[in-house]
């Protein structure tokens, strides 16, 4: 294929100049990804690629916006990612259109295959790939790290996860012993089931850093009868999307069973903030904790202790 070919040019060194910080870490580095892949990077990247809306967060939260030279078709944020070249979406991502671009770095998971997907071809152009996960909010700041380095900003990766690390611990000292219980809906109910966050996900996890417990606790799939979640009963439904779709789904039968729509407390969440791993999430947990505290002092029905967060 020509681009494939012409691809291999981008390769020639001195192609864009690197930062100050990038000159004084010694290169070429070498990192180890979420999936346990040492990775070699050669100089520091100046034309990055991150495949999928929470990598592209992770490295615009660097301050590297400038370098990404493409993103896929549900980048959003930061609002200015949104004139990059789109090299995929939905439907897959086209190794053409990547290639294009002349990235020097790829940044990908493995939802949608796009691991399987890019990794080979990537990697015989000589352009390192990064798998990044996000099992937990922890795993998130870990990613920060994992970019700085890989990018020459080493301690730009450290700040930054440092900070967001810092506000999830005052959080956390303000957490109170007994916990509401929380179910939250992922999103509208379809085929007689409902979406939920389950516990051992990054989105769980945020919620018992802001202050939750889970009602649906050993829940091991996302799809869950309204009945499961009826039987459950939790102090606080959560809803991951806008609000005339949660009074839409108050107004079905059977929702106004549960005490919290009854007594006022089914919310809505920003998707963004517990549905895309990135620092916004930090952001989801302070709100959501504030609310959930009003809960508490409020004499809401809150159930035993949970175990601490996880670090």
């Amino acid at each position: 294929m020509p681009l494939l070919l012409a691809a291999m040019t981008w390769l020639a060194p001195g192609a864009g100049g690197a930062g100050a910080a990038a000159a004084r870490q010694p290169w070429p580095v070498q990192v180890t990804d979420g999936v346990g892949r040492q990775i070699a990077i050669a100089r520091p990247p100046q034309r990055i690629i991150p495949i999928f809306a929470s990598n592209a967060e992770l490295v615009a939260a660097l301050g590297l916006s400038d370098r990404i030279v493409g993103v896929e078709a549900y980048t959003r944020f930061p609002p200015e990612l949104t004139r990059k070249p789109q090299i995929g979406g939905r439907l897959g991502f086209s190794v053409d259109a990547i290639a294009a671009q002349r990235p020097d770095l790829l940044i990908v998971t493995p939802a949608r295959q796009a691991m399987h997907q890019l990794i080979d071809p990537m990697t015989r152009l000589g352009v390192p790939v990064i798998v990044l996960l996000a099992r937990d909010v922890g795993e998130v700041l870990g990613n920060l790290r994992l970019i700085g380095q890989a990018t020459g900003e080493a301690a730009k990766g450290e700040a930054v996860a440092a900070a967001l690390q810092a506000r999830l611990d005052k959080v956390a000292a303000m957490t109170p012993v007994r916990r509401p219980s929380l179910v939250m809906l992922t999103g509208r109910p379809g085929n007689g089931l409902a979406l939920i966050a389950r516990a051992d996900t990054y989105t769980g996890d945020a919620m018992v850093r802001a202050g939750g417990r889970h009602a649906l606790a050993r829940s091991v799939v996302a799809q869950v009868s309204p009945e499961a979640v009826i039987a459950a009963d939790p102090d606080v439904l959560l809803f991951a999307g806008r609000g005339e779709d949660l009074e839409a789904l108050k107004a079905q039968p059977g929702w106004k069973l549960l005490r919290a729509v009854r007594e006022g407390r089914a919310w809505t969440v920003t998707r963004a903030e517990f549905l895309i791993p990135g620092p916004r999430t930090v952001d989801g947990i302070e709100k959501l904790a504030a609310r959930l505290r009003d809960v508490t002092l409020q004499g809401g029905q809150a159930g035993a202790a949970a175990s601490p967060a996880r670090e």
